[in-house]
């Protein structure tokens, strides 16, 4: 769906039918997606100009449409990068794209068992948890409908950092809704893997951080942060994101 979203052709039908009608409830998710991205790369070009050159992508999906690896190995190509997804068949796809890049590797986890994805033994062979690594949960939280679960996700991530790691995160924030758009945005993702989405606040996503030392400007709506340009695809609408970047200390 993200990838229908952003006008890739990386989807099937059913991935375009479940969008269309996410469509219909919120006209500008498109934007959302595009934005979640520019903040991607943003915050991905920062990292590295910072001197990461280690990255684990949660939740990453395809990693096409100008992904971690492509910005990262850009501005320094000895850049390690595993991104780690749940669905078996972006996998395989993944795998398939990724085959001649022996730099990122495709890892089958799943957040939601953050403890055997941050143990997962490719991930530690690639990836050197004594050297700083930045963690990336990208518009991924809000399929975490729990809060508490949603919690104790991002909890063992930030364990995870030593000093010098960073952790970035966006957030889908919707403005209210009617009970009717709710009900028929439930319905869509009941009949997907996902187990439901949560929109959080601003102060929710902060809370995120708590222990960590946040990036100015800190946790913004996405357009917000770090533009290389002034932005204003989602300054309407019934939907936004935000997101921020944080650093171990």
């Amino acid at each position: 769906m993200y990838d229908y979203y952003l006008g890739g052709k990386d989807n099937f039908a059913s991935d375009r039918e479940a969008a269309e009608k996410i469509i219909e409830i919120l006209p500008n998710i498109r934007d959302i997606a595009r934005e979640n991205r520019e903040f991607l790369v943003r915050a991905v070009t920062y990292l590295s100009r910072q001197g990461i050159r280690q990255f684990l992508d949660v939740g990453a999906g395809l990693p096409t449409q100008r992904n971690v690896h492509q910005v990262a190995q850009e501005l320094a190509p000895e850049s390690r990068i595993a991104y780690v997804d749940n669905d078996p068949i972006v996998l395989s796809h993944a795998r398939a794209l990724l085959a001649e890049n022996e730099r990122v590797i495709a890892v089958d986890s799943d957040m939601r068992d953050p403890e055997a994805l941050l143990g997962h033994k490719q991930i530690r062979s690639h990836l050197d948890f004594s050297r700083p690594v930045a963690i990336l949960l990208v518009g991924v939280l809000h399929f975490v409908p729990d809060d508490d679960e949603a919690a104790r996700v991002v909890t063992a991530m930030k364990d995870a950092l030593g000093p010098g790691g960073h952790l970035v995160i966006s957030h889908g924030s919707l403005r209210p809704l009617s009970d009717e758009q709710e009900r028929q945005g439930h319905q869509v993702f009941s009949r997907t893997t996902v187990p439901g989405t949560k929109s959080r606040s601003v102060e929710q996503v902060r809370a995120f951080f708590d222990g960590l030392e946040l990036v100015e400007p800190g946790v913004v709506e996405l357009q917000d942060w770090r533009p290389d340009v002034p932005l204003s695809l989602v300054r309407s609408g019934e939907a936004g994101a935000v997101g921020g970047l944080g650093r171990a200390v």
